[in-house]
């Protein structure tokens, strides 16, 4: 929960969380994101992580969405197989959009892959991305085929702009 108090001049934010941590469990979890995790425990940097393995699927849980907004920074770990959650796109999409309208800090961190081949989505990146394309395709309902392609166009400049 985001408490946010008015004063005299200006508002100011109490975040709940230090750190959102964004990540892709199976590349990850039981590595680096877990050492990363405790060494910002360790420091004393509260930080959201989501102990449970994401689904696949268009929208984020409701907590997922509350406790990016409840944070102060995002720490967004890119790896080979980020960009194939649909997820952890929506979270990099819903960070960006904190980063732009509140000033969250985002730091990416590319784990075993370059910056290029996120911005430009090439080799795993553009592997993913043909994989929700062909969900996409495959889809039979107008309606929610065009949801699809829109939200592969905002994956894909939330993928370009966080490589930036």
């Amino acid at each position: 929960m985001v408490i946010i108090t008015e004063e005299a001049s200006s508002s100011t934010i109490d975040y709940v969380y230090d750190v959102f941590l964004s990540f892709r469990g199976a590349d990850t979890r039981n590595s680096f994101t877990n050492h990363l995790h405790k060494a910002l425990e360790d420091a004393n940097i509260k930080t959201f992580l989501d102990d449970t393995e994401i689904e696949t699927g268009l929208y984020l849980k409701p907590e997922l969405e509350s406790a990016i907004r409840a944070s102060r920074a995002s720490i967004i770990v890119l790896s080979k197989n980020y960009a194939s959650s649909t997820w952890c796109l929506n979270e990099l999409v819903l960070i960006l959009e904190q980063h732009r309208d509140f000033k969250q800090i985002v730091i990416p961190i590319f784990y075993h892959v370059e910056p290029t081949d996120v911005r430009k989505q090439q080799n795993s990146f553009e592997d993913a991305m043909a994989g929700h394309k062909q969900k996409m395709e495959a889809e039979t309902n107008a309606e929610k085929k065009n949801e699809w392609a829109q939200k592969m166009d905002i994956w894909k400049n939330a993928l370009t702009q966080v490589a930036n």
